[in-house]
């Protein structure tokens, strides 16, 4: 879904409280998913997915879950199929197996029907209320929070938080140290953990030089946050919807404007995958990771429940 947030979404004003009625049907649409019948599947499920709408490290933290727990089991990663998230299918498949159809429980048979795996991580799935996870996590980027904690279009929530409950954990990811969103959060679900991006080839890169970043990814605010923690000296930056399919004149425009006053041209991993060949000349990508605090604490919690 392509996506730019309202600034209304931030808190509650005129606006988002006169859309609550509306929110009424997402809400109306929750309640009946209640009822309907779960599967259970042979093979273990671990389903990691959001409540916000938007990037909240959904599959950087599925790669890792893959890395942390593929000594013990043979992981298998399921996508569903959408047109405009090639990226995020891409990144998974330099990471491993991927089983991508256009419903997962497709792909879910598939998964178990096969003796190479045994554990399928299901990147984003939360509402699909017809499968029956092992495992399932909610992320939150530590810096968007729940906004102004209301459903959808009031607000940026799919679900009402105290849905939180029927999941077994909750990921902060990013930058940002919310005691605030600790507090709202805990009172809905004890099994809170962290993490944070870490660039892993930040050394490539010549911090005396001036750049140009361009994203169109659902928190480019935390890409921000990573680039200036990391020293580089950000002149001029262009933010476009999540997920946007860049047009060749854009990146023609971006590359002038950067030629132009002397930028080095930078972006992130999921929007240089979705660059044709011609585009990807002179731009370059922060390729990131999410560090786990308290990373044997949570491999212990993964162990126990699988």
């Amino acid at each position: 879904m392509k996506i730019r947030k309202p600034l209304f979404w931030n808190n509650k004003n005129l606006i988002s409280l006169s859309l609550i009625p509306f929110s009424i049907i997402i809400f109306s649409i929750n309640f009946f998913k209640n009822f309907l019948i779960k599967k259970n599947y042979k093979i273990k499920t671990i389903c990691i997915g959001n409540i916000y709408v938007g990037g909240t490290g959904k599959t950087s933290l599925s790669i890792e879950i893959s890395n942390i727990l593929k000594k013990k089991f043979k992981p298998v990663f399921i996508k569903k199929k959408y047109i405009n998230q090639f990226d995020e299918r891409e990144l998974l498949k330099a990471n491993g197996n991927v089983f991508s159809d256009s419903d997962r429980k497709i792909s879910l048979i598939k998964a178990e029907s096969s003796t190479k795996f045994n554990l399928a991580i299901l990147d984003d799935g939360l509402q699909d209320k017809t499968i029956k996870y092992d495992i399932s996590i909610a992320c939150f980027n530590s810096s968007y929070g729940v906004g102004n904690g209301l459903l959808i279009p009031a607000g940026p929530l799919r679900e009402n938080l105290s849905t939180l409950r029927n999941y077994n954990a909750i990921f902060l990811n990013g930058e940002k140290n919310n005691k605030n969103l600790f507090s709202i959060l805990k009172k809905f679900n004890n099994h809170i953990f962290y993490s944070k991006y870490i660039p892993i080839n930040v050394e490539k890169f010549n911090k005396k030089k001036k750049y140009l970043y361009f994203c169109g990814i659902g928190n480019p605010q935390e890409f921000e946050y990573t680039l200036k923690k990391y020293k580089f000296n950000i002149s001029k930056k262009f933010i476009f919807p999540d997920h946007h399919n860049f047009k060749n004149q854009e990146i023609d425009d971006i590359k002038k404007i950067g030629f132009d006053n002397r930028l080095e041209i930078i972006t992130t991993e999921k929007d240089y995958k979705r660059l044709s060949i011609r585009n990807r000349k002179n731009i370059h990508y922060l390729k990131i990771k999410l560090k786990i605090k308290n990373l044997n604490k949570f491999t212990k919690f993964l162990k126990e429940r699988l």
